[in-house]
């Protein structure tokens, strides 16, 4: 049986594993709205009905959040929990409610804090977001067992969390997107004064075709795994461009890259084995290597591109920079304004 190891632990020098973690991502909460009452599978249904009870998970100013209100949330941050039975994996699952239990209070605050500085809805945007809001059902039935079961059949109390949730969405873009922006001028001025951050070290575009040991190699089945690479390579050998040589990988590669056609895109230097960079050195673009041999796997390698070190031109990066640069704006001005609005406030966690 082989290894499913990926290629990139083969070919590549030693690197370091990094943990996945769980990526908070903040949607609008006109959109969460949207989200969150989309119909679920009767699954995801009957679960939430399990574990939902309309408990008091938080007190904002005397306003109860309860745990349906959480639940909502903790979907609308994770939606492949729909995938999961309605669950979230266990190991998510306490990072995943403190996000989303931060998130309804400050939504909760930001309402709060519009009502008081007496901000309305135009009743024509009312009616259009409640026109798509209803236009995300199937079926009038769908929409009914939504309104039964989150509004005890009350359009009146649909109508007002629709205006909230506008009313939401209208203090953020006038509270922290509009004071968000990041103008050109910015976006070059941070490029100038951070130039090592914009230099890459000397690289190679490459595609790979690659054979695997057994868990447990033997001369035999060593030698049965050099026979198939000689084979692979005189076929790559005849190959006289990108798309070719990747559908040769797709059809006969064993690494995690044989999905990509090979393709590893650009690979630092220095992450490459000794091997690799001597043989890639020697190629002129287009070319193909030998068969290298790294630890007990046989790799078969095309240079697409040798890419001496340098520095990203301000031109290349400014479009991408720049919505970095402004999405850190945000989540700080984001974080001001919850800290802010906390402040003057009573939050109590159940």
């Amino acid at each position: 049986m082989k290894h499913q190891q990926p290629m990139r632990t083969l070919i590549l020098a030693s690197l370091s594993l990094t943990a996945v973690t769980l990526a908070m991502i903040v949607t609008a909460p006109a959109q969460q709205l949207a989200v969150s009452h989309t119909p679920t599978s009767a699954a995801t249904q009957t679960n939430a009905a399990e574990q939902v009870t309309g408990k008091p998970v938080a007190r904002v100013n005397g306003t109860v959040l309860t745990d349906r209100d959480l639940q909502r949330e903790m979907f609308t941050l994770f939606p492949y929990a729909a995938q999961h039975n309605g669950q979230v994996p266990a190991e998510m699952e306490p990072q995943l409610r403190k996000g989303a239990l931060q998130m309804i209070e400050f939504e909760e605050l930001v309402y709060q804090e519009a009502l008081r500085r007496q901000m309305t809805v135009a009743p024509a945007k009312l009616k259009k977001a409640e026109q798509d809001f209803r236009g995300q059902f199937n079926t009038p039935a769908e929409y009914q067992q939504l309104l039964n079961s989150e509004f005890k059949g009350s359009e009146k109390a649909l109508d007002e969390k629709v205006k909230r949730s506008l009313l939401i969405d209208a203090f953020l873009k006038a509270e922290v997107d509009a004071k968000s922006t990041v103008s050109l001028a910015e976006a070059r001025a941070y490029y100038d004064k951070n130039p090592a951050r914009f230099e890459y070290p000397e690289g190679f575009a490459i595609q790979t075709i690659s054979f695997l040991p057994p868990e447990k190699p033997t001369p035999d089945s060593l030698k049965e795994e050099r026979k198939r690479a000689e084979d692979a390579l005189k076929q790559a050998k005849a190959t006289t461009n990108y798309e070719q040589f990747g559908m040769l990988a797709e059809k006969v590669s064993e690494d995690d890259y044989r999905v990509m056609m090979g393709d590893h895109k650009r690979v630092d230097r220095a992450k490459l084995a000794p091997q690799v960079v001597d043989a890639l050195l020697a190629l002129k673009e287009g070319e193909i290597t030998g068969i290298l041999q790294v630890e007990q796997a046989f790799t078969i390698v095309r240079l697409n591109q040798h890419i001496p070190a340098g520095k990203a031109k301000f031109a290349d990066v400014k479009d991408t920079l720049q919505k970095e640069l402004q999405k850190q704006k945000l989540n700080s001005v984001r974080a001001a304004l919850g800290k802010r609005l906390r402040k003057t406030s009573k939050v109590e966690e159940l």
